[in-house]
């Protein structure tokens, strides 16, 4: 068997290296699971700690995808093995998950994710977190866990937070998917180059006269990306968010997660395909899931980002054990019925009391599985 990810160094003509990652299931979507995970986190660790590595390199095998997203196929069979408990392996897969992309984000080299293709869930916790986020024509971003029960994990509660008004608490509430110029608009990608080019931007990123401050090496590589995408960037893809900020602004505008679900459910979406899909994917959403983005985002909206990752472990814990999570998965892609029988009918359904739950803390800040993150 092939390993799940590919590492090389790529030496430059000042002998020194960039590290390159290659996520190596391309039959799965390059979807992250524990093995991945397993091999991804010691190597940057080390690669951030060798003086001799300056820059990092975040690829996939296959045109097709990025990142699908967690491999939530293992994830239901642990879950099903355990009903109503917290299985350990989940436990496991979201801490060892969160403490990849806060080292990510908190990288003190550059690093460069090529999001090609398909980026989702654990896809964009990968890419959201990197200094230098490059997105193709082929870019289909999104965060669709309210189509399985779970809610915009891997810190959405930070980087939701982080868009023009109303964005993210749209795009967690609808899973709508978007492309390279609105990834662009609301910050979840810093530059577009045509996936064709991505050779080329190798060699040149190999080529930079990198030295030995992080901060000046942060800046090469920024230039170059500028360079090239001013150079193709007549090849951007028409966005959907910019067009439809007003609006989403304005639907999301409400003091509850009731009013804002309604207001966007009864939005005239009759000459606007992409409104129309949003629309349609929170409809037929959990209404648990809902709940979750509205506190998250607004739980998240003054915490840092390792509190934000430490939020997220509890809730994700607690969809573990809930079953809405998993029955989510089953309908999509166990049985495939694409009927999901939710817990609750509607949004107004769902008790204060389950919503809390989410949000009680399960650990000490001492016994907290990140607490050495912060």
């Amino acid at each position: 068997m092939s390993d799940v990810v590919l590492f090389s160094l790529l030496e430059t003509p000042s002998g020194k290296y960039i590290g390159k990652a290659t996520l190596n299931k391309p039959k799965a979507l390059n979807a992250l699971g524990q093995d991945m995970i397993d091999l991804l986190l010691p190597t940057l660790r080390e690669w951030e700690k060798d003086d001799n590595i300056v820059s990092v390199f975040l690829d996939s095998e296959g045109d097709k995808a990025f990142c699908a997203g967690g491999d939530i196929v293992a994830m239901y069979k642990a879950m099903q093995a355990a009903p109503g408990d917290m299985p350990s392996s989940l436990q496991t897969f979201f801490t060892d998950e969160y403490t990849l992309d806060y080292l990510i984000h908190t990288f003190s080299k550059p690093i460069v994710v090529w999001g090609n293709g398909i980026v989702m869930g654990g896809g964009l916790g990968l890419m959201s977190g990197a200094s230098h986020r490059i997105v193709t024509e082929s870019s289909r971003i999104a965060m669709p866990e309210i189509t399985i029960g779970l809610y915009p994990d891997v810190g959405g509660s930070w980087f939701l937070n982080k868009m023009p008004a109303g964005c993210g608490l749209f795009l967690g509430l609808t899973g709508a998917s978007i492309n390279a110029t609105d990834a662009l608009f609301i910050d979840l990608a810093d530059f577009y180059i045509p996936h064709e080019q991505k050779d080329a931007f190798l060699s040149r990123l190999i080529d930079l006269k990198w030295g030995s401050s992080d901060s000046l090496n942060h800046e090469k590589v920024s230039d170059l990306c500028r360079h090239m995408h001013s150079d193709f960037k007549v090849g951007l893809p028409k966005g959907n968010v910019k067009a439809n900020a007003t609006n989403i602004e304005a639907v999301t505008q409400g003091d509850n997660v009731t009013q804002v679900v309604e207001s966007i459910l009864s939005m005239d979406v009759t000459d606007d395909k992409w409104l129309a899909k949003a629309q349609k994917g929170l409809a037929a959403g959990s209404p648990i899931t809902m709940h979750l983005v509205f506190e998250q985002l607004a739980r998240g909206k003054n915490k840092t980002l390792a509190e934000c990752f430490k939020m997220e472990l509890g809730m994700s814990c607690r969809c573990g054990e809930l079953g809405e999570f998993q029955e989510g998965v089953r309908a999509l892609l166990i049985d495939k019925d694409g009927e999901p029988n939710w817990k609750y009918k509607n949004v107004q359904e769902v008790e204060t009391s389950l919503v809390e739950s989410f949000f009680t803390p399960r650990w000490s800040d001492q016994t907290h599985p990140l607490h050495h993150i912060h």
